[in-house]
C-alpha cells in the first residue's frame, strides 16, 4: 500500500499566522481607534480584520497548494517507479506507450503494461484493473512485478499467466487481511474479493509469429499497410480474480507480424470512451486517420489516437486509457539471409498494402 503523509507544520510556517493574530489583537486592546463607537473607527477596525483574514486565507491556501504538489509529485515518482517508461526499441520492435488517468490532475491510474526482451522473444503485457487512481496502482505494482520476473523465467505465456495469477491473488489475500476490521482471514464478503484484472500476454518471436492469452481483455488491432484488423481468438478466458484458470491453457497463434506492421494495445477506456451524445469514440477510425500516410511511426499513431479520443471526450475521460504500440522495425523476420521481408543482397521487400476496410484475424 502506498501512503502519502502530509509534513508537520514547521516554525517557518507557523510564524506567519502567528504574527497576522498578534496583530489583530494588538489592534483591538491597544489601540485606542478600536475602543471608540464612531462609524470612521468601525470602517478601519472592519478594515484591519478583512485585511488579517485575507492574509491568513492566502497563507492556508498557498500551504495547501503546496502540500497538493508534493502528493503529486510523490504520485508521479510511484507512477514512473511502477509503470515505468518504456525503451524505444525492443530487439528491433519500436515502442511506444502513454497513459491518461480519468482522475482530474493525476497521472496514475488502474491500467498496467509492460515489454521486454527475452530469450523466448518480445514478451508484452497489457492489463487494467478495476477501478483506478492509487487505490489500483499497488494491484498494478503486483503484476507488473510479477511479469518482469516471469517473463525471463518462464518458457511458455501459459506458465507466465499462472505466475501472474498466483501474484493477484496473494496480493489480494494480504490487501483483505489488513483491511478487515479484525485483521484476520481474508473475508470472502469483503470488497476485494471483487477485484478482477483483465490481461493480455503477447508474444513476438525473432520471426514475428504472435502467441497470445486473452484474460478478458479487448482484442488488439493490426495495422497493416494502410488497412486495421482486429486480431480475434474466439471467446477469451475470464479475468485474472474472480474464477481459477483451467488446467489446461492454450496459447493462441495469431499469425506474423511483418516488417512494417504495427499492432496496437489498448485498455477498454479508449472503445467505451463517450461524447456528450453517449456515442462510443470510434478507435478503428482514429487507427486509419493514423495510418492514411504510409508509413507512420508508433508515437504518430499514439499522437492520433489521444488527440481525437480528448476531443471526443472534451477533455474529460471516464475511464482510464491505455495505449500500447509494437512496431515490427527489423529488416527481416527471419535471422538468416533469404528470410520472408529480406533478399539475399539484404534489402528489405516492400510490404503490400493491406485493405482499407478493417477485417478480423482469426487466432487459432
Amino acid at each position: 500500500m502506498i501512503r502519502i503523509k502530509a509534513r508537520a507544520p514547521t516554525g517557518r510556517v507557523a510564524v506567519l499566522p502567528t504574527v497576522w493574530g498578534a496583530v489583530a489583537v494588538g489592534y483591538k486592546f491597544g489601540c485606542p481607534l478600536a475602543q471608540q463607537n464612531g462609524l470612521g473607527a468601525r470602517i478601519v477596525t472592519s478594515a484591519v480584520f478583512f485585511a488579517v483574514g485575507t492574509g491568513l486565507i492566502v497563507h492556508v491556501r498557498r500551504s495547501l497548494l503546496r502540500e497538493l504538489r508534493l502528493a503529486r509529485r510523490a504520485a508521479n515518482a510511484a507512477q514512473n517507479v511502477v509503470l515505468r517508461p518504456l525503451p524505444p526499441r525492443l530487439d528491433g520492435i519500436d515502442v511506444a506507450a502513454a497513459q491518461l488517468s480519468a482522475d482530474r490532475g493525476a497521472s496514475v491510474g488502474g491500467d498496467l503494461y509492460e515489454a521486454v526482451a527475452t530469450e523466448h522473444g518480445v514478451r508484452v503485457v497489457m492489463g487494467d484493473v478495476r477501478g483506478h487512481g492509487l487505490a489500483a496502482l499497488g494491484t498494478v505494482a503486483a503484476l507488473l512485478g510479477s511479469f518482469r520476473e516471469a517473463a525471463h523465467d518462464e518458457p511458455g505465456l501459459d506458465r507466465v499467466l499462472r505466475r501472474l495469477d498466483r501474484a493477484l491473488a496473494r496480493h489480494l489475500r494480504e490487501r483483505a487481511r489488513a483491511e478487515h476490521p479484525a485483521n484476520g482471514p481474508a473475508d470472502l464478503d469483503h470488497p476485494v474479493a471483487e477485484e478482477f484484472v483483465t490481461v493480455l500476454l503477447l508474444e513476438i518471436d525473432g520471426d514475428g509469429d504472435l502467441r497470445v492469452l486473452n484474460c478478458g481483455h479487448p482484442w488488439p488491432y493490426a495495422l497493416r499497410g494502410t488497412g486495421v484488423e482486429q486480431l480475434t481468438g474466439g471467446d477469451p478466458l475470464p479475468p485474472l480474480g474472480p474464477f481459477p484458470l483451467p488446467a489446461e491453457l492454450e496459447v493462441l497463434s495469431c499469425g506474423r507480424l511483418h516488417p512494417g506492421e504495427s499492432l496496437v494495445l489498448f485498455t477498454d477506456g479508449a472503445e467505451d470512451a463517450r461524447d456528450a451524445q453517449g456515442r462510443f469514440f470510434p478507435l478503428p477510425e482514429a487507427l486509419r486517420e493514423a495510418v492514411r500516410d504510409h508509413p507512420v511511426s508508433p508515437q504518430a499513431v499514439l499522437r492520433t489516437v489521444f488527440s481525437g479520443l480528448l476531443r471526443h471526450t472534451v477533455g474529460r475521460p471516464t475511464d482510464d486509457v491505455a495505449v500500447l504500440v509494437l512496431r515490427n522495425g527489423r529488416r527481416g523476420a527471419g535471422n538468416s539471409p533469404g528470410a520472408r521481408g529480406e533478399d539475399v543482397s539484404g534489402s528489405a521487400t516492400r510490404t503490400r498494402p493491406a485493405p482499407t476496410h478493417p477485417r478480423p484475424t482469426t487466432c487459432h
